[in-house]
């Protein structure tokens, strides 16, 4: 009669315990928790303290938080003809746990396959300069359109940023080649500008010394002490004609007195 009543005593503790265990739940503040009973679902618990009823109900953790994910390297066809591979990361929240968890059997792995086919279609519109070069408009379609395709499933993508592309090793070096040229282009023109302002300045300068002579006469002098100042055993310097002047009409005047 006493080991019934234990046996019986113990069962009921068992079952208490079984009921506590598989009844409450507790459900932290990023989670909610898709119930169902009974193969039906019921309005989202949490968070907190949840309580279910055993055999009966269901429940389904979701997490609320922002999930980063890596989008795997795609062979992406540009419109000009080039192979290139990009990669990609993925920010993506959970906004509505119902639609998540009945609209899609995985959430996740359904938003890392759109994510992957739309990174080579939309990609692949674009030519390789717009690649490299309008990034940030780039990431903003693909945002948009991947948003488009997973909001049925209650996932809300924030962000899409376009991380490496990399490039066939005959298309770098025809970049490298490019852009030496590009270069090359650059400082021609610098140096095509700097040739014409000199030519300006020195037509400045020759306009000036035709009117006043005597700046000519100052420039003579200027030379000379730059040259004096030099460490130099021989210096050879021009004699301008005027400084001659005076003395070669004295010469003439002499003769025609003659």
């Amino acid at each position: 009669m006493i080991t019934s009543t234990l046996i019986g005593f113990l069962a009921a503790i068992f079952v208490v315990l079984y009921f506590l265990t598989s009844a409450i739940r507790i459900l932290k503040e990023y989670e909610r928790g898709v119930v169902f009973r009974l193969g039906r679902v019921i309005p989202v618990k949490g968070p907190g303290l949840v309580i279910i009823w055993p055999i009966l109900d269901k429940l389904v953790k979701v997490s609320l938080r922002t999930i980063t994910m890596d989008v795997p390297s795609q062979d992406v066809i540009t419109r000009d003809n080039i192979t290139v591979k990009v990669n990609a990361v993925l920010y993506f929240r959970v906004i509505d746990p119902v639609k998540a968890i009945t609209d899609v059997e995985d959430f996740f792995y359904a938003t890392s396959q759109i994510s992957q086919t739309s990174l080579r279609s939309i990609l692949g519109q674009g030519q390789l300069d717009d690649l490299l070069a309008k990034r940030e408009e780039l990431n903003a379609e693909l945002q948009k359109v991947i948003d488009f395709q997973t909001e049925p499933w209650g996932v809300k993508v924030t962000a899409v940023e376009v991380k490496n592309v990399d490039l066939p090793q005959e298309m770098l070096r025809v970049i490298a080649r490019q852009a030496e040229a590009e270069r090359e282009r650059r400082a021609k023109v610098i140096n095509a500008e700097g040739e014409y302002q000199a030519s300006e300045k020195l037509t400045e300068a020759a306009n000036i010394m035709a009117t006043n002579p005597m700046t000519l006469q100052l420039r003579f002098l200027q030379t000379l002490a730059e040259i004096a100042t030099e460490k130099n055993s021989t210096i050879l310097f021009p004699i301008p004609i005027d400084i001659l002047r005076p003395f070669y009409e004295k010469i003439i005047k002499k003769e025609e007195g003659k």
